[in-house]
């Protein structure tokens, strides 16, 4: 009797569980929603610049009797859209309902977040037409010109504060490792942003300071707001599609207050070889340097939660998309230190190698990773299933493989580029990669000379790019298709394939 007793009481707990659950995330279903309806839109108008702008670089002619879309806008606004409204708009998303879950609270006044949505892609809007009309600042990651900020900073007020009002409410008093990650994020970003944009345009310091604070924004902009919000969805998904938990607390509290230590000094590698105090320089390149023990010890967390669950990678969605995502965060994070080495940073720096490195971080981690939450989190909130495993795959392999060549040529073609423009002979085990960096009498290869052979690289670039392309427009497909209905009401996770027995390996 007792036993049965102990059963019923499991059964009605794991009800009132699964009740809780559901109220909770009918409390976050509209805000993340839009928030994510956002987050489509951009992600497509943000793929139509790029592709345009990848264009241009081989096909210079090719709308050019356009002024709205040069190079010079078209380019800064793809740059733009992208990081103002694709990735801030679902790391919005995310973060708000991961915060209720762990919290393990509503959401209260819901209509305040979708206002706040509302104004934050009100600015986007702005400064992106503004960018198209002209009237951009030229000044990297801050083109929208300076009437655009302050709509930003009211709209990021609102979010930042019902986060911290969901925080503040939790019933659950562990704070979990995600957890931290958001809070440190929703901190950092105003901190970056706010002082950017004080010190360049409202109080704008002098000289080659300019500079500085452009790299360290832009730099930690992308490791202290965009990768926070990916790890954090890392660290909640992994162990909740496998169903245990992480591997190990200590290595998590090891990876975010290393990440914090030292991610903050790794920008000013940007500025090696620029006329700033060498001693700005080497801080710059010991923090990127330090960053191998928060990434090492994360990878390692992640790597080692995965044990033994690899096989179902066959069959998870969100599982494939954030587990690839958590690979690359591995590879880019490593990448960008060893870029920030004085020797290789001479040969990478001004070439298409950065503009790989900065695809592989953004898009192969951020990205991906925001794939794989919207594929678990959407069909939770509006109780409908995605239509088409057969869509999802295609735009599994699309993004994975699309970017994988991406990067790769980037890469690839950037490292060649920067040998020859450095009149580089190269030695030891990568010089048969080099061959034609200097003719034959020894002299260097004139300068246009290593643009032509560099548009092989930028037609790889381009078809990639496509190839990508047609994986976003199958995510949006289905992402309109769920808001629609259409397919079958939730039951289960949609699968890639038939899951048979799970034996771990």
């Amino acid at each position: 009797m007792n036993g049965v007793s102990g059963q019923a009481q499991a059964e009605l707990e794991r009800e009132h569980y699964a009740l809780e659950r559901s109220r909770i995330d009918a409390s976050t279903r509209v805000p993340v929603l839009v928030f994510f309806g956002f987050a489509v839109f951009w992600l497509l108008t943000g793929t139509l610049f790029a592709l345009l702008a990848s264009i241009k670089m081989h096909m210079p002619g090719f709308l050019a009797d356009h002024a709205w879309l040069t190079f010079g806008r078209v380019r800064p606004a793809h740059l733009n859209t992208v990081a103002y409204g694709w990735v801030v708009d679902s790391a919005f998303g995310v973060m708000i309902w991961l915060m209720a879950r762990l919290s393990w609270a509503e959401l209260r006044y819901p209509s305040l977040l979708v206002a706040a949505a509302c104004i934050w892609n009100t600015g986007v809007l702005i400064g992106t037409v503004a960018i198209l009309a002209g009237q951009g600042t030229s000044v990297e990651w801050l083109e929208f010109p300076i009437y655009v900020p302050p709509i930003l900073v009211v709209g990021y007020a609102l979010i930042a504060v019902w986060t911290f009002v969901i925080f503040r409410d939790r019933r659950e008093k562990h704070v979990y490792v995600s957890q931290w990650y958001i809070i440190g994020a929703m901190f950092w970003l105003p901190w970056l942003y706010v002082t950017a944009n004080l010190l360049i345009f409202w109080f704008p310091v002098k000289g080659v300071l300019q500079a500085s604070v452009l790299w360290w924004f832009g730099h930690n902009t992308i490791g202290l707001f965009f990768s926070p919000i990916a790890l954090a969805a890392v660290y909640y998904l992994i162990p909740k599609v496998i169903g245990r938990p992480v591997h190990s607390y200590y290595l998590s509290l090891i990876g975010f207050w290393s990440f914090a230590l030292f991610y903050n000094w790794a920008g000013t590698h940007h500025l090696i070889g620029g006329p700033l105090p060498a001693w700005l320089i080497t801080v710059g390149i010991v923090g990127s340097m330090m960053m191998f023990i928060p990434v090492g010890t994360t990878a390692l967390n992640h790597h080692m939660t995965m044990v033994g669950h690899f096989n179902q990678l066959r069959y998870s969605p969100t599982l494939r998309f954030v587990v690839f995502g958590a690979i690359a965060y591995t590879g880019s994070s490593m990448q960008g230190s060893l870029e920030a080495l004085r020797d290789v940073n001479r040969i990478t720096h001004f070439t298409h190698y950065t503009i790989g490195h900065a695809h592989f971080g953004l898009y192969a981690f951020f990205t991906m990773v925001m794939f794989g939450s919207m594929y678990y989190i959407v069909p939770r909130l509006t109780g409908w299933e995605w239509y088409s495993a057969n869509l999802i795959r295609a735009h599994f392999w699309c993004t994975a493989l699309g970017i994988i060549l991406y990067v790769f040529a980037m890469c690839w073609g950037g490292w060649f580029q920067g040998v020859q423009l450095a009149h580089t002979q190269p030695e030891g085990p990568f010089a048969f990669t080099m061959r034609g960096v200097l003719r034959g009498d020894g002299s260097p290869v004139p300068f246009l000379e290593i643009v032509r052979q560099s548009k092989f690289y930028l037609h790889l670039r381009s078809v990639a790019g496509g190839i990508i392309t047609v994986g976003h427009l199958a995510f949006a497909t289905l992402f309109v298709l769920n808001l629609m209905r259409y397919g079958q009401p939730r039951s289960g996770p949609t699968l890639l394939a038939k899951q048979k027995e799970v034996v771990a390996v």
